[in-house]
């Protein structure tokens, strides 16, 4: 599994322009499901039939990035965030745009550290001119963070990890599931880094019965972190709330409910900033009940995101299981009424 995450979390695909990384995903998963297509806001829908009911399940493929807003007459860049980003996190880190041109980002000069910001950030792409600079970039173009994947053994370092582990774990699980309990919708979403729009297009078109997102969450086991009982190696998450949804309780106790059967290590999670797909799909049509699984990660949004393999190990495993798992409980009564 760690080629197919090195893979898949090196390939280009900040939001909105994510061609690349769905080519690498359809390749992946297309033997193992019945239908596969694409909507019109770019996402992935890998169907697997199993039953009359449907479940989603979303990973966004996209990625942060910045888009070019400004060149200047020494062929300098300006750019605009793609997704969230802080300045702190991109001095002397490199940037690749689609077509392989690669920049370093660099800083005006600065009175203090206070001063920073992300309009004092220029990307240098070895131009010395505005002409030569528009030899390789234009106005609109998006560059990703340009890191190599990093395994540490039992910790695996890249840029991506958001969300491309979670893409990874719903691969493997589409390959793993034998007998799913219903049709699964594998949705690898678009636009999620500005603002869940490919889940809640495909959620719209689905009507699924139950969502459930696949994400990273922060953690709380780094040197004055934020107080948060989430650390890497102690198993996927069965998330409780974040700043897009609070998760339907009966979800959350069905999840709970197979990791215990099925005796798979897990942990709670109350994230207090950040949302996920599951926002967008809880409150699509009517309201669908939503839940959402999480992996462990530290320094989210930067260069070298850091997950714990295990984590993912038992991400493919919960997964898995939910796939092979009729609903129980207050859940039937939400699904079935």
């Amino acid at each position: 599994m760690k080629e197919l995450i090195k893979k898949v979390v090196e390939a280009y695909g900040p939001a909105g322009n994510e061609a690349k990384i769905r080519e690498v995903i359809t390749e992946e998963v297309s033997p193992y499901v019945d239908e596969i297509k694409v909507d019109a806001l770019g996402n992935l829908i890998a169907v697997k039939r199993g039953g009359e009911k449907k479940i989603m399940f979303a990973a966004h493929m996209d990625e942060i990035g910045v888009m070019v807003t400004h060149i200047d007459k020494h062929g300098f860049l300006r750019f605009y965030p793609v997704g969230g980003l802080s300045p702190l996190t991109l001095i002397g880190n490199r940037v690749i745009f689609e077509n392989g041109t690669v920049g370093v980002i660099s800083n005006e000069k600065l009175e203090a550290q206070k001063d920073l910001t992300l309009n004092k950030l220029f990307i240098d792409i070895g131009a010395d001119t505005k002409e030569q600079a528009l030899e390789k970039v234009n106005i609109g173009d998006v560059a990703a963070i340009n890191r190599e994947y990093v395994d540490l053994g039992k910790r695996l370092i890249s840029k991506a990890m958001d969300d491309r582990i979670a893409c990874v774990i719903l691969i493997e699980a589409l390959k793993k599931v034998t007998k799913p309990a219903y049709d699964i919708y594998a949705v690898f979403t678009t636009q999620e880094e500005v603002g869940l729009r490919g889940a809640r297009v495909a959620a719209y078109g689905i009507s699924p019965d139950l969502g459930i997102a696949i994400d990273v969450t922060r953690t709380g086991d780094t040197p004055e972190s934020a107080t948060m009982d989430v650390s890497l190696g102690k198993g996927p998450t069965v998330k409780i709330r974040d700043s897009s949804l609070l998760c339907t309780p009966s979800v959350r106790r069905y999840m709970e409910d197979v990791a215990k059967a099925n005796g798979i290590e897990y942990q709670l999670e109350v994230l207090e900033a950040g949302g996920t797909d599951a926002g967008a799909i809880q409150l699509t049509k009517g309201g669908i009940p939503a839940g959402v699984m999480s992996v462990p990660c530290r320094y989210i949004h930067t260069a070298s995101e850091m997950i714990d393999y295990n984590d993912v190990v038992n991400g493919v495993k919960l997964i898995t299981a939910i796939m092979e798992t009729e609903f129980t409980g207050a859940l039937s009564h939400y699904i079935t009424t």
